[in-house]
Formats: structure tokens, sequence, C-alpha cells
């Protein structure tokens, strides 16, 4: 695959309560380097939580909340553009466009939507089609880089599909065909289960201890890092296959304190002291956050700044869907 330049950044996160310490260490961290390198564009995706049923008030909730810990993490919005999916009518718009541009089997072939079909009690046409509106949400940005996990990279190849797709049909660039974004893998990957160390940090893990989340007390914090799994040895050293507790509280310690790997096995001889340290580094990394969270509770503040991201993503996204619009043949409305 070839290495374009990093103009153009999109990402989206979906407004589910509890982002966690795995989201903000992997991916929020992330996107605060690369606001100062690209045109950044981070989406909540309230329309992609829609796939299964929500409680509505719940749903406004989170969608805040999600927009709050951008702002809190440390993304600034007069660099990035933050805004909420639903409120930028474009994406629906090209969803559809999506939808007609990307086959059946394409769709059924992703393993997202085996596994979340299989654990859901209703399964919805949304379900099965959202890799569609997800390729609409980097398309219409003129996106050339996506930020990705290895749990999205199947979809993000879909969007390159569609993209090349649409070009070779045209025999033109309709569409920017984006290039997904690994961040250089800090400390050891990715931040794993404090209970099921061989599993994913995940915010729907029904085992509470399992999770740390942002907006968790500090004293939860410690209690949490306190009964993470580890092994019945005392000797703190990274080996992932072996000891896999203990090598992620090590990732996550590094992660915090910039120390290195080697740095952390040489200075403990036991898990007591170890886990004490691991757990305040997480609580002096996330009190800022905490912080700045609560600041923008007050009134009518991350409303003023979801309303400004809307107008700047519109401003971007409404010309390439004209563009696609009128590559498909549809008739323009003639405005005054």
């Amino acid at each position: 695959m070839s290495t374009k330049p990093i103009k153009v950044v999109f990402s989206g996160m979906q407004p589910t309560s509890g982002v966690t310490l795995g989201n903000y260490l992997g991916a929020m961290r992330n996107f605060v380097k690369l606001q100062h390198e690209a045109q950044c564009f981070f989406c909540v995706v309230d329309l992609h939580a829609l796939t299964i049923p929500q409680d509505p008030v719940q749903l406004r909730k989170n969608t805040l909340d999600m927009a709050r810990l951008y702002v809190a993490a440390g993304i600034d919005p007069d660099v990035a553009t933050i805004f909420v999916q639903s409120h930028v009518s474009a994406h629906a718009e090209m969803g559809w466009l999506m939808e007609v541009s990307c086959y059946y089997g394409e769709l059924q072939r992703m393993t997202q939507f085996k596994d979340k079909s299989a654990k859901a009690e209703v399964v919805t046409t949304g379900l099965f089609t959202y890799p569609a509106l997800m390729a609409a949400d980097i398309l219409l940005y003129d996106t050339t880089h996506v930020p990705v996990g290895d749990d999205q990279k199947q979809h993000l190849e879909l969007a390159r599909d569609i993209a090349v797709r649409l070009n070779n049909r045209f025999g033109r660039e309709v569409v920017v065909v984006p290039e997904p974004y690994i961040p250089p893998r800090e400390a050891g990957g990715r931040i794993m289960s404090l209970q099921n160390p061989t599993q994913k940090m995940s915010k729907s893990d029904p085992d509470e201890s399992a999770t740390i989340h942002m907006l968790d007390t500090p004293d939860a914090i410690r209690k949490k890092i306190k009964r993470a799994v580890t092994d019945s040895e005392s000797e703190v050293r990274y080996d992932p296959e072996k000891k896999p507790g203990v090598s992620n509280l090590m990732v996550i310690l590094s992660l915090c304190t910039g120390m290195s790997l080697d740095e952390i096995a040489g200075r403990y001889t036991g898990y007591g002291q170890f886990k004490k340290d691991v757990a305040e580094a997480v609580v002096a990394t996330l009190e800022p956050i905490q912080q700045r969270y609560k600041e923008l509770c007050e009134p009518g503040v991350i409303e003023e700044i979801l309303e400004k991201g809307a107008q700047k993503a519109e401003a971007v996204s409404t010309p390439v869907l004209r563009r696609l619009q009128d590559a498909l043949g549809l008739l323009p409305r003639k405005r005054p």
C-alpha cells in the first residue's frame, strides 16, 4: 500500500457510557498529537449507536459526555473539528450512496456483524449496513488517513474498495481513497482487561472490575488495580504470553509515566508496591481530564463547541457529497 502524506484525518467514537483508559491511551491521546499534524475531524457517531435499541435520554447524555471527553483529553476545538454525526445531514445522505455502491456479499463478510448479531436480542438492518455508513463518514471529508484498530481494519478496507470502485467507474477521482493510520506502538501495545488480560479492555465488559473508565473515582481506580489479575510469581517482567496480567499493568504504567518496560522491570521485586504505583500513575493521568470534564459540564459550553463543529464539518462535507451526487447523475437542487 502506498503511503500518502497525512493531510486529513477522520475518526469517530460511539456515544456509549464508560469510555475506558484503553480508549484514552490507545486512541484519544494520539488524536491530541494528530490535530497538530493534519486537518482532523473527530465525530461522535450517534447514528451508529442506533444499530441497537438505545434509551433516548441516556443516548443524549452519552453523546454530550463523549464530546466533553474529546475536549477534556486535550483535543482543541479551535484546532480540530469536533461534532456530532447526526448534526451533519450529509452523513445520512452519503450513507445511502455508499449502500448502493457496495455489495451484499461484502457486507455479509463483515466479521463484526457476525459477532454482534450473534449477541444482539434484535438484529436490525442498520447493524448489517452500518459499514456503509462508516464508509460515508470517512469519504465525506476527503480523508487521507483513518486511525484504525484491528477490529475496524475490515471496515476501512470496505471504504477503500468503494472509493476505488467509484473512481474507476467514473474515470477520475470522485472520492479520495483513504489509508489506515497505525500509530507507533508504545510500550508493547493495547490495554487489556484487568480480569482477563488476554482480552482487550472493553467498556461493554459486564465485569466492572475488569475495566478502568475515564471518569472512575481515584478510589475506584485503586481498587480495580489492586484486584487486577497477575500470577503466582512475584517477578515484574514483560512477557505477554506467560505473564499477561503483569505485562498489561507494565504497559499501563509505562504509558502513564513514560518509563520504559525495562526500567519498570528493574524497579520492582514484588507486586504490592508495583500495583500501588500503577494505580497512582493512572489516577494522576486521569485527574486533570476529569477536572476539565467537570468544567465542560457547565450549561451550554459543550453545546456551543458542537454547533461550531457541525458548521465546520458541513462546510467540508457538503461539497464532497454534491460532487458524488453529480457523478451519479442526481439532479441538483436549484438553490437561490
